[in-house]
């Protein structure tokens, strides 16, 4: 089950809000109010873990006795993609 981050909705400017965690399946509804206080709260968006890769990298083995190899000059090792 994934955690999620609330925080407590603040009245006024000199109120500081509360965040909690809490475990809950993916198809529950979002919290509305806090468990313990009784407080409105909204779910806080957080970052995750993000994988970037610069892009795909393939690799073509290429039959050069084939006549489609000899045509386009694959066999003499010309780097066009």
């Amino acid at each position: 089950m994934p955690t999620y981050i609330y925080q407590t909705i603040v009245a006024g400017p000199s109120g500081e809000p509360r965040r909690f965690e809490q475990f809950q399946k993916m198809n529950d509804q979002a919290l509305t109010h806090d468990p313990d206080t009784g407080l409105a709260v909204q779910r806080v968006i957080t970052g995750g873990i993000g994988v970037r890769r610069n892009g795909l990298k393939r690799t073509t083995v290429v039959n050069k006795k084939s006549a489609a190899a000899t045509a386009c000059g694959c066999v003499t090792g010309c780097t066009h993609r």
